[in-house]
Formats: structure tokens, C-alpha cells, sequence
């Protein structure tokens, strides 16, 4: 491992620049390490991005930094962070054309979970999501909610947000398409098909 006299005795252009060599090592290993978050997050769902904690930040902190430490390899350089950055850019772009299509969106996204259907927590919906009743608890009282009876639906969408819809007016099917559980929702609720 390199230490501090080691780095004294390099030139700048040694500390800035990058060989071919070093530059396929940051292409593989930014790719590996953005599949694997990708991977991880498809696996734990969007939970993982949801309403982070103090806790949820300081991982998400740490995984950034083995992710960019592991993708510099051992003696970053400016020419191996730019390669490293423009890797993920492009993955990030690949992976948003992926999500375009149907197939891609079912490999890659999650379908939208409901958690609440009317009155009613649903423990197994909540538990595929990794979503406490604490949770949701607390999305309801930001969103203005008093108490059950004036809950419609609550579902955990694809992006890790919690969204509350309230009694009042009817909810159209369309609204819950895709929805896991949208079943559940009492029909009293539900407006006619159109």
C-alpha cells in the first residue's frame, strides 16, 4: 500500500493521469460495483430509498465510498475519477432506457405496493416492502391525517415515496393500475370503470 512518501516521490502528471491499463480496471469495476448497488436495491426494494433515517444516511454514505474507492482502485487520479464519473453517467443512461420498456421496468423497478387499504394495515404487503407500521404512522400524520377512517389507500410507489390518498372523492381504478394489492381497497372507495 502506497503511503505519503510514496505519493511525494510521483510527478503530477503521475497523480493526474491515467494508463489504458488502469483506465479498463475503472471502467470493469464502476460497472460491477453500479450492478451490484442496482442489484441490492432490486433485491431490499425501494425501502432502502425511502425516508432515509440518520442510519439509512450514514450507509448510504458508506456504500458510496466502497463503491467509489473500489472503482478508483488503489491510487485514485483525476483521470481514473473522471472515468469512474463517466461510467456511471452512462450506466445511469443505459439503465433509464432499460426501465423504458415494459420488461426492463419488470426486471429493474418494483411495482408499486399497497400498505393501507382503507382503515385496514396490510402486514404482508408491508413486509415485502420492508415497511414498519411506524412508517407508515408517520406518513400519515405529514399528511395531514387525524386518524384511520380518513384513509383511502396508502402505497409504497416505485420510488420509495409514500403516497397517502384520503377519503372523499372516489378513486378511479385507473389510479391503482399496477398496484400490488389494489384489491384491497374497499369497494365503497373505488369509483365505477370508465
Amino acid at each position: 500500500m502506497l503511503d505519503f512518501l510514496d505519493l511525494a516521490d510521483l510527478s503530477l502528471w503521475d497523480l493526474l493521469a491515467v494508463t489504458p491499463k488502469v483506465a479498463l480496471a475503472v471502467v470493469v469495476s464502476t460497472v460491477a460495483m453500479y450492478l451490484a448497488m442496482v442489484l441490492l436495491v432490486r433485491l431490499v426494494g425501494p425501502r432502502l430509498l425511502a425516508g432515509m433515517s440518520g442510519f439509512d444516511l450514514a450507509a448510504l454514505i458508506a456504500f458510496g465510498a466502497i463503491i467509489g474507492r473500489t472503482a478508483l482502485g488503489l491510487l485514485p487520479t483525476l483521470g481514473s475519477g473522471l472515468i469512474a464519473l463517466a461510467t456511471l453517467v452512462v450506466l445511469q443512461s443505459a439503465l433509464g432506457l432499460v426501465r423504458g420498456n415494459r420488461l426492463g421496468f419488470a426486471v429493474v423497478d418494483h411495482h408499486p405496493v399497497l400498505l393501507m387499504a382503507g382503515e385496514r394495515l396490510l402486514p404482508d404487503n408491508m413486509a415485502r416492502a420492508h415497511v414498519m407500521p411506524t412508517e407508515v404512522q408517520s406518513r400519515l400524520r405529514m399528511a395531514g391525517v387525524r386518524n384511520a377512517e380518513e384513509v383511502a389507500a396508502v402505497i409504497l410507489e416505485t420510488n420509495g415515496s409514500v403516497s397517502v390518498l384520503k377519503r372523499g372523492e372516489l378513486l378511479e381504478p385507473q389510479l391503482l393500475s399496477g398496484v400490488v394489492g389494489a384489491s384491497e381497497v374497499p369497494a365503497e372507495l373505488m369509483a365505477e370503470p370508465s
